[in-house]
């Protein structure tokens, strides 16, 4: 070995890196700048040779191996590093060229490491992990971890045969993050890292940021670009942030994507990503469903966990797919209008060696007291909260699924486990906080720091908690010492009712307040209901199985329970299945029992909830006041003896108002009495008793109107049919607006009887322009005008006018109006009765018609007769005038031209009626598209009509006379 290049190594740090025990080795390796020149020293076991190859010249130098482990120095004549690849020829004569991973800088900057450090880098999914880049023009992998209590962590793969002595990573400084870029590998290579801990027990992880990871029973992850992805979803995110969800409508499809639907091949029973987003599109949009929540979809080893104990937190499980077909995913979602929310579990997580467990051989991820640090019953780990770079990996995770995947919201699993240090645990197995108390402080801070992060972006993506305890404010503002969730599910509602429903309806009439119970703290939270896949697992039962009685009280029970559901204030979550009744308890197994909708009942089941959802959708009252007292109100809940409530739903309008009636008992009650809030009219809009529905059709088909008969200690009251096991709605009218409706009408008649006046006077004066022509020179059988025939055309092409003025009328109503509900059903039948108007003129035209071709036959008869005389006096005339004067002659030129004119004057009038007619044509043609256009009309009215009401509720109408 040359001497100067023998007193140039440090012994001390090559044996670090041959013993792969070094934590810093560009201290080492790479390019080392000295007085003599550059030093270049690489490790590369198995090697026979190496050369260092000048990018600029190409020139070549031979190192020299210094240890026979495989580590070589060259000692190359220069003052600046330059740039330089290895020649390398390995013991089974393979040869190959690479470039030095120790030649280049970090990628992860200082100010990173003090935002991490400090638990607010919330984009760090962009530093830690594998990341595709490109740095001094060599494209590489960046590759970074945490891991402060290894001895010494290296990269290791197919790329390095899986040898951690060949890319041990660079330590920096005291943060405990590892980083190293590695040349020359792309995307789609497997990894993990080698860890060295404390006593030299060498260990392999999976990566913890990692975009992408094997398909299990294999761990190891996965080089993955998920930049590229070109979304097309820019209009719906835009529309997301505008939008105020709490007054919108919120229907939420609960799906487990791996047994929403399989093939029949065993082996690979799953739907890719991009199948599934068609599939599950489709049949969403077509359910009335407003977003799908998905169980986790992050990368978990065990299929019966359903996702809930996972190991990557940054990687969509490969069961279904890429990273990229699940961007596809959401991004189809999205420009079909359904949003998508994901489960996920930051409360604790499994024990699997190759993931977050003992991380760095430490209790890094988790507590080092099991008391603190585990669940004694799931048999998880806790994360533990107070630690800064702990906290910060669990709100940046949250935070990437809704940036990096378009996310729509996050629902977050087991949230009540992380608020109380005892959850789940007997005396002695939990450790008090600071003050003594049972709360976990470090998690009420981490989820306050979650909340305030999602408020602040106001990119409409909202947060969701399971939590199934009474904690205060959970969906209160942080501000307000809350938690700052904009949803909680409302379990307490869910066993209250189920246990309800589950009873038989003989003993209902004692558990009248488990249905009545929930609306006490209704409006303490903001909630949503839900029928959860916790519900129809471990032998609970599906929802349809939970139902007493034979098969069809069984369905019947069903239908209301579902029914006053939706007629409760709270957001919807249903779970998949139980829409069309599936009898199975849900297997994560097996795809569900969709042959059942070959079944009568099952179908009905399945077109029932789907116009339950779209009739929720249609009617503000059902969800605009979720969170309002204004939006409830009981009208009766203490008639148990029958199991009946009946109770209000209300908007910002009065005519918005529905009256609900829930009998969960099988007997039908006719002229039962209900107490109504207003004098108006009462209109049954739905009803579960349907007979498409399964049901036995026991309606209400007449509107009823209030009577002034005191009822539920309200001055007004109907008399309705009330359906067995069974929900009706009503839509209400208040008399205001029928009142408003009567003056619109009254003022078009004042408008029609204008026109009519001005109508008949120009029929008079039509009549009195009738002719009769008769004359020796002008008059034969082809020139014959019927006048008669003219002034009739006119008189019927004057009528279409009065009825398509009435039509015009109507609709400045409905253009220049408020466009009251009410106020369009009124227009409605008026434009039925100018239909039937126009029936009338068509029918009294063509008796007219027939009228006036029997009088111009008779007329003909009559002319023929005429210039018969006219013909004989034309001949004797012609005889006695033969000496007479000249001027007598043109005296009776005069005349005949006098006649001539006047025949013209009536053959232009003949013009103007055919014109009248083709006229009469049109008209009928814009009143027909009118009426096809009406229902547009009124979609638009019903859109805007609510910022056009005065504050007593009536409706402005103002119409141009």
């Amino acid at each position: 070995m040359d001497e100067k290049l023998y007193n140039l190594c440090n012994w001390g740090e090559i044996e670090a890196i041959v013993y792969s025990e070094h934590d810093d080795p560009h201290k080492i390796l790479g390019p080392q700048i000295t007085e003599e020149g550059i030093l270049i020293n690489t490790f590369i076991p198995t090697a026979i040779s190496i050369e260092v190859k000048v990018a600029k010249t190409e020139k070549k130098y031979v190192m020299e191996r210094v240890d026979e482990a495989g580590f070589y120095a060259v000692l190359v004549p220069g003052k600046k590093i330059f740039s330089y690849t290895y020649c390398v020829t390995f013991d089974n004569q393979t040869e190959i060229e690479i470039s030095d991973p120790y030649a280049f800088k970090s990628s992860i900057t200082e100010t990173d490491i003090s935002r991490f450090s400090n638990g607010i880098h919330y984009n760090v999914y962009d530093k830690l992990g594998a990341h595709v880049t490109e740095m001094k023009g060599v494209k590489g992998v960046s590759f970074a971890v945490w891991a402060p209590n290894a001895i010494r962590v290296s990269v290791v793969g197919d790329f390095n045969l899986w040898d951690g002595r060949r890319h041990p990573m660079r330590r920096l400084g005291t943060s405990g993050i590892f980083e190293l870029f590695i040349p020359n590998i792309n995307e789609g290579e497997l990894y993990k890292f080698e860890l060295k801990l404390k006593g030299g027990l060498v260990i392999l992880k999976s990566d913890p940021y990692a975009y992408y990871s094997e398909l299990r029973p294999n761990t190891a992850s996965i080089v993955y670009d998920i930049n590229k992805y070109e979304w097309n979803d820019d209009n719906w995110l835009e529309k997301r942030k505008k939008v105020d969800h709490e007054k919108q409508p919120l229907l939420i499809y609960e799906v487990h994507l791996g047994s929403w639907i399989q093939k029949e091949d065993k082996d690979d029973p799953f739907y890719n990503y991009r199948e599934l987003a068609v599939r599950l599109c489709d049949y969403v949009k077509e359910m009335g469903y407003t977003h799908i929540e998905l169980m986790p979809i992050m990368e978990h080893p065990f299929d019966a966990s359903w996702g809930y104990q996972v190991t990557g937190y940054y990687a969509a499980t490969s069961r279904y797919g890429t990273p990229e077909d699940f961007m596809y995913f959401m991004d189809y979602m999205h420009q079909h209008g359904i949003g998508v929310i994901l489960d996920w579990v930051p409360a604790h997580f499994p024990r699997d060696t190759f993931a977050l467990s003992n991380f760095d051989g430490t209790c890094l991820y988790e507590h080092l007291d099991p008391r603190q640090g585990s669940h004694p019953h799931w048999g998880t780990l806790i994360f533990n909260y107070g630690r800064p770079q702990v906290a910060n990996f669990l709100i940046a995770n949250a935070n990437f699924w809704v940036e990096k995947y378009h996310a729509d919201g996050i629902r977050m699993d087991a949230v009540a486990s992380m608020l109380y240090l005892d959850y789940g645990k007997k005396h002695g197995e939990w450790v008090a906080n600071i003050y003594g108390g049972n709360e976990n402080l470090e998690a009420i801070e981490m989820l306050k720091k979650l909340n305030s992060l999602f408020r602040s972006k106001k990119n409409g993506a909202i947060l969701i908690a399971e939590e199934s305890t009474a904690w205060p404010q959970i969906t209160d503002a942080v501000e307000n010492n809350g938690l700052g969730f904009q949803y909680k599910w409302n379990m307490g509602w869910m066993n209250d009712f189920i246990n309800y429903m589950k009873c038989d309806p003989l003993f209902r009439k004692g558990r009248q307040n488990e249905l009545t119970f929930s609306m006490v703290y209704a409006y303490s939270e903001k909630f949503i209901l839900v029928l959860s896949h916790d519900e129809v697992v471990h032998e609970k039962g599906s929802m349809i199985n939970k139902m007493p009685g034979d098969m069809e009280h069984k369905f019947n029970n069903l239908r209301v329970a579902y029914a006053y559901m939706m007629a409760h204030p709270g957001k919807k979550l249903l779970f998949m299945g139980q829409e069309f009744a599936q009898y199975n308890e849900w297997n994560e197994d097996k795809g569900l029992d969709w042959y059942l909708l070959d079944q009568d009942k099952n179908q009905e089941m399945k077109n029932y909830v789907k116009d339950l959802n779209w009739f929720y959708q249609k009617h503000p009252a059902l969800y605009k006041k979720d969170f309002s007292m204004e939006g409830f109100e009981w009208i009766n809940n203490m008639d148990s003896d029958r199991s009946i409530l009946s109770f209000l739903r209300k908007a910002d309008h009065k005519e918005d108002t529905l009256l609900i009636v829930c009998n969960f008992t099988p007997v039908v009650y006719e002229d039962y009495i209900v107490g109504v809030p207003f004098k108006g009219k009462y209109k049954e809009i739905f009803s579960s008793d349907k007979v498409e529905y399964g049901g036995k059709g026991n309606l209400n088909p007449r509107s009823k109107v209030a009577k002034d008969t005191e009822a539920d200690e309200r001055e007004y009251s109907i008399a309705i049919t009330v359906p067995p096991m069974g929900m009706t709605i009503f839509s209400c009218t208040p008399e205001e607006v029928t009142i408003t409706k009567s003056k619109v009408r009254r003022k078009k008649e004042v408008i029609t009887n204008n026109k009519l006046e001005v109508m008949n006077e120009k029929k008079e004066n039509l009549e009195s322009e009738s002719v009769i022509i008769d004359t020796e020179d002008n008059i034969d059988e082809n020139s014959t005008i019927d006048v008669d025939e003219v002034r009739v055309d006119k008189e019927l092409d004057i009528d279409t006018e009065i009825a398509v003025s009435e039509n015009e009328s109507i609709k400045a109503n409905v253009t220049n109006s408020n466009e009251n509900k009410e106020i369009e059903l009124e227009i409605e039948r008026e434009t039925n009765v100018n239909e039937a108007n126009k029936k009338e003129i068509s029918k009294s035209k063509a008796s007219k018609k027939e009228t006036i071709k029997k009088e111009t036959s008779k007329r003909q008869t009559g002319k023929k007769e005429i210039n018969r005389k006219a013909s004989n006096r034309k001949s004797t005339s012609n005889k006695e005038t033969s000496n007479k004067d000249t001027n007598k002659k043109g005296t009776s030129r005069k005349a005949n031209k006098n006649i001539n004119k006047e025949i013209t004057n009536i053959k232009n009038e003949q013009k103007d009626a055919i014109e009248l007619d083709t006229k009469v044509e049109d008209i009928t043609s814009y009143r027909d598209k009118n009426d096809t256009n009406r229902e547009i009309q009124i979609e638009t009215v019903n859109n805007n009509y609510e910022d056009n009401v005065d504050s007593d509720g009536v409706t402005n109408i103002t119409t141009e006379e």
